[in-house]
């Protein structure tokens, strides 16, 4: 092999391949249903928390979208994503359903790729609605947010025997 382009181009499609057969991407009604568990999980967590918390302390929960008890739901809400995925690749509505978010890069998650996925890329999908829409069309099942972070979400294999 002497390495011309040809082959380099059929070594990387041959990679293509074989990882998108060793993987079984999560579709959109998957990732959904585990999603809007993750957020009953979230919402229910900030209310026993948070509200008893402001009523302790004095303060209104108001509308004001700059509001303590807002800001305080929202570094609730990243911060479950960002580290339950860091830490261990799935939120606990993905684990109820089997699901496990990879790195189509690295071995390993890195917190660059959870950062941009569930932070950034989470936050622009969640303002468009068209980011978790793309899910159902793309080849590795990948949203907006994933597609930022070279990310999918794949059904765990330990789940599947």
């Amino acid at each position: 092999m002497d390495g011309t382009f040809e082959e380099i181009n059929q070594i990387e499609q041959k990679r293509e391949v074989q990882t998108d057969i060793s993987y079984h991407f999560a579709g959109f009604w998957m990732r959904f249903w585990a999603y809007l568990l993750d957020l009953i999980v979230v919402s229910s967590v900030i209310r026993i928390v948070a509200n008893p918390l402001f009523l302790l302390i004095g303060l209104e929960k108001s509308d004001f979208i700059f509001s303590p008890y807002r800001i305080l739901s929202a570094l609730f809400f990243f911060s479950y994503f960002i580290l339950m995925t860091k830490f261990l690749g799935q939120t606990l509505g993905k684990m109820v359903f089997g699901l496990r978010v990879i790195s189509l890069k690295n071995d390993k998650l890195t917190w660059t790729d959870v950062f941009f996925r569930e932070w950034i890329g989470r936050y622009i999908s969640k303002v468009t609605w068209i980011g978790y829409l793309i899910v159902a069309f793309t080849k590795k099942k990948q949203g907006l947010h994933d597609l930022f972070s070279d990310t999918t979400v794949i059904h765990d294999e330990r789940f599947s025997r």
